[in-house]
């Protein structure tokens, strides 16, 4: 919506104290030099502060929940359609899926979270030439991470495919879907980092349009470019990585031509770079990022780990493992509201309303996440069924399901935690408990698998303490007064 000089006329302060930016017991004011971007963001804040709190999470996490589980649709139609091409294929997608994901989660919720926070304070602050100049910022970093996770995925990808187990006609299905689905690591990042730009203007609406229809068009190339059809060539496990390369070639285009226009109320162009914007937007994405860099490494090496199993337990691993990742973006919709609510009433004074969120937020993740977990723990060929008939597939995933699902729950609660520890803040126990779900999956896994010649139930038995852990050390967090207190700038 293009603003003009007689629409900035107004604004909505909701109060909660004496701080400068006119926020006190509830009053509304009216300054002139307000714009409508600002009595948006007011109009956020104050239900945030005062509204009832499920409700008002609901609808900030819908939106996001519904992006991230269209990008995760395309991705289970993806390994639906390579199924028909074998067990090797299967398993070199597992090799390669893990990486992909950690590029996903650092580009969304790593740094992604630090051009939404960049954005969303120099909105809030009314600073409109900082937000647009930190969509370009964001543009910058978008290239040099894409860039470095191409040419490592090309270059070190037959070493770390190796390394995790990835042997033959396994390794070298791993090393054409990897090829092709990492040249367009650029356009994946700068998609992710400027969907996260508009969201912290408040923009959720556009990147959900975006993402939505990319999956209606990627669910059924994806198979074309695979199998074939008419004048189109078979391209096998290559079609595949292809057809992601041009989906989000094609988001990419759409949105920086929208953002360009002005019309999402961020203004894309080439500005001076400045350190301190780049500063601004790395503060809170590196850590969210290396939080997501040892979760991924998790599963990445317990995949090393069953990939000394051979190929049939590989492949059962990764379909089976993708399970997991399902349960990601709807913990990541949740999170990204609650990590919003817990800072605005950390910054607000209300402390013992933004303990109220999280604990509140926490148990909705339980129960979310919970319940599908028990739904396949009882029922794994529901899964599995969808992407292979294989015998010894389907007893290995099912050993895995089993064991694994049920601590979904904890998952989702120790999730949530780290989101709220976040938005007051703090990053010191989620950082606690990512290194204790590694050192009990994966490195107990290796010492148990390669030493002591454990099979499937005992890795999973592993992994499944390792979720446990990770709440406990969450859930500390929620005692520790040192996060819950008054923000101090």
């Amino acid at each position: 919506m293009e603003l003009n000089a007689a629409a900035a006329t107004l604004t909505l302060d909701a109060v909660s104290g004496d701080s400068d930016d006119g926020y006190a017991d509830g009053a509304v004011q009216v300054r002139p030099e307000a714009t409508a971007t600002q009595v948006r963001n007011d109009e956020t804040r104050s239900p945030i502060l005062t509204g009832a709190i499920v409700p008002t999470l609901l609808r900030l996490a819908l939106p996001t929940m519904v992006v991230l589980l269209a990008q995760t649709a395309v991705n289970i139609a993806e390994a639906y359609y390579v199924g028909f091409l074998g067990t090797d294929a299967l398993a070199g997608v597992a090799l390669v899926f893990p990486v992909f994901m950690l590029m996903t989660m650092m580009s969304n919720g790593g740094i992604g979270s630090g051009v939404a926070s960049s954005v969303a304070r120099a909105v809030g602050a009314g600073r409109k030439q900082d937000a647009d100049a930190l969509v370009f910022h964001a543009l910058i970093l978008a290239i040099i991470f894409g860039a470095l996770f191409m040419l490592g995925a090309i270059k070190g990808g037959p070493m770390l495919y190796r390394a995790l187990g990835g042997r033959a006609e396994a390794l070298d299905a791993a090393l054409k879907y990897s090829n092709y689905l990492f040249a367009g690591a650029i356009p994946v990042w700068i998609v992710n980092l400027e969907a996260a730009a508009l969201r912290g203007s408040g923009n959720v609406r556009v990147p959900a349009i975006v993402t939505l229809v990319g999956a209606l068009v990627l669910i059924p190339a994806s198979p074309l470019l695979i199998f074939g059809f008419g004048p189109v060539p078979a391209l096998g496990i290559q079609g595949a990585g292809i057809a992601f390369a041009v989906y989000y070639c094609g988001a990419m285009l759409v949105l920086l031509r929208y953002m360009a226009s002005g019309r999402s109320g961020l203004t894309f162009s080439i500005v001076p770079l400045q350190g301190r914007l780049f500063v601004d937007i790395l503060k809170v994405g590196i850590p969210t990022a290396i939080n997501a860099v040892l979760t991924n490494l998790t599963v990445i090496l317990v995949t090393g780990a069953v990939g000394l199993f051979g190929t049939t337990a590989l492949a059962a691993y990764g379909i089976s493992s993708r399970l997991d990742y399902i349960m990601i973006p709807i913990l990541f919709g949740l999170c990204t509201a609650v990590l919003t609510m817990v800072g605005v009433n950390i910054g607000a004074g209300q402390i013992a309303r933004a303990k109220k969120i999280a604990w509140i937020s926490s148990l909705v993740g339980l129960v979310l996440t919970g319940s599908i977990g028990l739904v396949v723990a009882l029922f794994p060929m529901l899964w599995l069924h969808l992407f292979s008939h294989d015998p010894g597939v389907l007893r290995d995933g099912t050993i895995y399901l089993r064991i694994v699902t049920p601590a979904y729950a904890a998952l989702g609660f120790g999730f949530v935690i780290a989101f709220a520890a976040q938005g007051a803040g703090h990053v010191f126990w989620p950082f606690i408990a990512a290194i204790a779900r590694i050192l009990i999956a994966a490195g107990l896994g290796w010492i148990a698998v390669g030493y002591f010649g454990a099979g499937m139930a005992t890795l999973a038995a592993l992994v499944t303490a390792s979720l446990v852990a990770y709440a406990g050390c969450c859930a500390m967090a929620m005692i520790a007064g040192s996060v819950w207190r008054p923000d101090r700038p």
